[in-house]
């Protein structure tokens, strides 16, 4: 627990004041009331800080009366000037743990006035505590130290008061005499008061001395004599004597008494004198054996002794542990003087003129000389005093060369690390709990440009970090003490900014080490990749309106705005030349305080023949201040008119031809500074110069789609008239298709009134299956003439009405033959599709008349398949099968040779025959295109 540096005098002060253990008082009481009301906190006391404890005068929302002093938060308060602020108790190591924080009455918050008096000593603290953390405004701080003065002032009346109505002389010559003095009641014997010596020299403490009787004090056997003394006494007179007194560790005292009978409140008492006649008695005994003691003594201490005299400096006396320790003999000492004890005579002369001036010498730590000429460090002692009645000089020597040694290893030690940190390429400072500097190595001093003199005179960190909610977030970091790295930017000595990367080492004792290096070359390349990085992705998203949108509107209000917001400038803008070299904004992105200049022309003729001159050269121009660019006066005040003050100028430039780029100045994009002069980057620059580039492909792909735009509108006239074209050719397509149906149906129809008139069964059959020929060759003119896709034919709607007109033709009963169907939506030309439906019409034909001439029942399959361009068609029965020496080239039925040439010549394909469980016909043909 610290002390104050005048803890002493300040405790004697407050015994003065005569206030502690004092009932309650309404003054200060309502002091208190007012002080929690201001500060609106649930507590506030009037304290006072004695030895052991902190008593409260005055309480308001807390029920003790005091508090241990090491518990205390107003032993830490008088050590303040002050007002004393804990913001919040449990981020104090100091009060985290204390009962007062983490128990009843839970303080999170504590500020305390020390109560200083006129004297300059702290009596005690005015405080208030909350139960959650906070802070105080300059108003109720300010009315927290007027209220203190209050106090003070209370404290002051409070001690004249006792002042006035007590015994002054009373308590300046018996309270404060330093021989012992005490009064008894003369009837009782009862001790009624007793002064401060009187305690220190009896052992007892005053209230035990005021529960005791003057006869506890006095011998038994001294009893009947004390008690006829006493009664002699009343008479009032003053009276002498000597007696024994006992101790309270039970020492006999002897003591000389003078008695004075006195009204002591209304009560017949006795002043007593008390002189020690002790020392007095026994000083000759002392001095007897003083001589045998001290050389028992000298014998016996475990440290060197040595006495030499005054006027010649010869070793009169020595101990053994001198002899020991210095390695003389008895004989060595002869003759031989202190002096030759020191190594350097220049300490020993300087030791001995501080002697000579202060009459001692207390720890002075020198090096001295062994009898081997082995050097040794000591603390000397050195003492005046008389020996065999001539005066000497005694001394004592506390051997520290272990320590001596320590300490010099230690030294090196810390001048190798000091050494390593003064070299270590890192910036490296011992911080305080304070936050003051108490070192820093020469990387410091070398990067930041302060030496560690400048950090005891100024208050650097405010220099190093001028705006104060960033240097509240460097402080946070301190406090924080985590080992992680952290960037700031930092201010140093010559007025230039650097970036710096730091970390903590939190050490036990409070202090922080704080490491840093310099990473300005790195920020700036980070900078630079960031700025890379958004230079790429607004070309990207550019390029994307560019591919996105053939506006080329668009195209340029997006780009404008990107730029603002990328460049983070008041206003940018793409501006047009037009043929007389005049020109009009086309685009802009501006602030809402800036007066909008979209779609404004200018035909200043200034900056016609000379501002944009350059720009026809394709030159790039950065302007931070348009005062200061050397621009003519008639430019600067057409720049003024768009309230301009720092701007881009980047021209767009179009390309001619493949060998002539940059001829053909289209435009400029530009970017102004309204508010204030700017400094530009040159990457800011070159992103707007590589923007010049995709505006230009972008006005180059505008005129492009203009061009085209044309190009289709003059294509869409002439495909309405293909269109109409095509439509006369499709009616006419499909009339022939008509009419040929027509025409078949005809034929059918004659070959079935034909019929009716032949009996011979193989002719009949031979029309009959001459008519299913036709009918399959009809219906797909009727499919062509309905189709609204003239000229093309789903075969699988083709099929399934082909089949079932073969089994009514054949007059199939129900159930008896089953047809299966798996077909693809394939579209196929008209010969393709005549030519697969006869040869379908051919195969189901064979199969319904020879298949199943033993069977009940049979099932017949057709599935077509494309495969890329391939057509798969397999035609499946499970009858009784074809016979196995049949020969396409010279079988004699008329229906299996036109099934194969069909195949072979009609379309150019292949089929194979199976013969297992019944017959199966594969066939593969490629599929024609519609020219083909």
């Amino acid at each position: 627990m610290l002390l104050p540096n005048n803890e002493r005098q300040r405790l004697k002060l407050l015994n003065q004041y005569q206030i502690l253990n004092t009932p309650p008082e309404t003054a200060f009481d309502e002091i208190a009331q007012l002080a929690k009301d201001i500060c609106e906190t649930p507590i506030a006391l009037i304290s006072l800080v004695d030895e052991q404890r902190e008593w409260f005068k005055s309480k308001v929302g807390i029920a003790i009366s005091e508090i241990p002093r090491d518990l205390a938060f107003g032993s830490y308060t008088i050590l303040e000037r002050e007002i004393f602020i804990i913001p919040d108790t449990l981020q104090d190591p100091k009060f985290a743990n204390n009962p007062l924080v983490v128990s009843n009455p839970y303080c999170r918050f504590y500020a305390g006035v020390p109560l200083i008096n006129a004297h300059g000593f702290a009596l005690g603290t005015l405080s208030i505590m909350d139960n959650m953390p906070r802070t105080l405004s300059l108003k109720e701080k300010k009315a927290l130290k007027s209220l203190a003065k209050q106090v003070i002032r209370f404290l002051d009346l409070h001690q004249q008061k006792f002042l006035e109505n007590s015994q002054w002389n009373y308590q300046l010559l018996f309270t404060h005499h330093p021989s012992p003095m005490w009064i008894y009641d003369c009837n009782t014997l009862q001790f009624l008061d007793v002064n401060e010596a009187a305690t220190t020299h009896y052992g007892y403490s005053k209230s035990e001395f005021l529960q005791m009787r003057i006869i506890d004090i006095h011998p038994v056997e001294d009893m009947p004599m004390l008690l006829a003394y006493v009664a002699r006494n009343r008479s009032g007179l003053c009276n002498y004597g000597k007696w024994r007194h006992i101790h309270k560790d039970g020492k006999v005292i002897f003591i000389e008494i003078i008695c004075n009978n006195i009204n002591y409140g209304n009560q017949n008492a006795v002043l007593v004198y008390i002189r020690d006649l002790s020392a007095r008695q026994q000083v000759e005994l002392k001095l007897q054996d003083s001589e045998a003691r001290f050389r028992v003594i000298s014998q016996a201490i475990p440290i060197p002794l040595v006495i030499s005299r005054v006027s010649d400096g010869i070793i009169i006396y020595a101990n053994p542990e001198f002899l020991h320790t210095f390695q003389f003999s008895p004989d060595d000492l002869l003759q031989t003087k202190i002096s030759d004890l020191y190594h350097n005579k220049s300490d020993w002369n300087k030791l001995l003129t501080e002697f000579n001036h202060d009459g001692f010498l207390h720890n002075y730590e020198i090096q001295l000389h062994k009898a081997d000429g082995t050097n040794l460090w000591v603390i000397a002692y050195w003492r005046y005093l008389k020996y065999n009645n001539e005066p000497a000089v005694l001394q004592l020597f506390n051997d520290i060369t272990e320590r001596k040694n320590s300490e010099v290893k230690l030294q090196e030690q810390n001048e190798f690390l000091q050494s390593i940190f003064q070299n270590i390429p890192l910036m490296i400072a011992l911080i305080g709990a304070d936050y003051d500097v108490h070192w820093v190595n020469h990387k410091f001093e070398e990067t930041l440009k302060y030496s560690l003199q400048d950090f005891q005179s100024r208050n650097i960190l405010s220099e190093f970090y001028p705006n104060e909610e960033y240097r509240q977030e460097v402080i946070e970091f301190i406090q924080s003490g985590q080992p992680v790295w952290h960037d700031f930017i930092t201010h140093i000595k010559d007025g230039s900014i650097i970036d710096t990367s730091w970390t903590n080492v939190k050490l036990p004792n409070g202090h922080t080490i704080g490491i840093g290096q310099e990473i300005t070359e790195r920020k700036q390349n980070e900078r630079r990749l960031k700025a890379q990085a958004e230079r790429e992705k607004l070309m990207r998203k550019v390029s994307e309106r560019i591919h996105q949108s053939l506006n080329l509107q668009d195209i340029l209000n997006a780009t404008v705005e990107e730029v603002r917001d990328l460049l983070q400038v008041d206003r940018v803008v793409i501006y047009q030349f037009a043929p007389d070299m005049s020109g009009e904004i086309m685009a802009e992105s501006v602030l809402s305080e800036w007066t909008v200049s979209l779609g404004t022309k200018i035909h200043d003729s200034c900056f016609q023949s000379r501002g944009i001159s350059n720009y026809y050269q394709g030159y790039n121009r950065a302007i931070s201040n348009i005062y200061q660019a050397g621009l003519t006066d008639c430019h600067i005040r057409l720049l003024e008119q768009f309230e301009v003050k720092a701007n881009l100028v980047v021209p767009i430039l179009l390309e001619v031809n493949e060998n002539n780029i940059g001829s053909s100045p289209w435009g400029l994009l530009i970017a102004h500074q309204c508010a204030n002069f700017r400094e530009w980057e040159e990457h800011q620059l070159d992103l707007l110069d590589q923007l010049t580039v995709q505006i230009a492909i972008a006005i180059q792909q505008s005129n492009i789609l203009q061009q085209a735009q044309i190009e289709i509108l003059h294509r869409e006239q002439a495909e309405i008239k293909l269109r109409s074209a095509l439509a006369e050719k499709e009616i006419l397509l499909k009339e022939v298709h008509h009419r040929v149906k027509n025409n078949l149906q005809i034929v059918s129809s004659l070959l079935h009134l034909q019929a009716q008139t032949i009996k011979d069964p193989q002719i009949l059959k031979a029309i009959q299956e001459s008519q299913n020929r036709i009918e399959s060759i009809s219906l797909i003119h009727k499919n062509l003439y309905t189709n609204p896709n003239i000229g093309k034919i789903d075969i699988a709607e083709y099929i399934n009405s082909l089949v079932t007109g073969i089994l009514i033709s054949y007059q199939i009963e129900p159930g008896q033959i089953s047809l299966k169907t798996d077909i693809n939506s394939v579209i196929l030309n008209v010969d393709q599709a005549i030519a697969c439906g006869l040869i379908i019409n051919e195969l189901i034909s064979n199969a319904l008349k020879h298949a199943f001439s033993n069977q009940e029942s049979g099932e017949i399959s057709i599935s077509l398949h494309n495969n890329n361009r391939d057509i798969q068609m397999i035609i499946r029965d499970n009858g009784i099968g074809l016979a196995d020496n049949i020969d396409w080239h010279t079988t004699p039925s008329l229906g299996l040779s036109l099934v194969y040439d069909l195949v072979t010549e009609q379309l150019e394909g292949s089929i194979t025959i199976e013969r297992n469980q019944g017959t199966i016909f594969n066939i593969q043909f490629s599929q024609f295109t519609l020219h083909e």
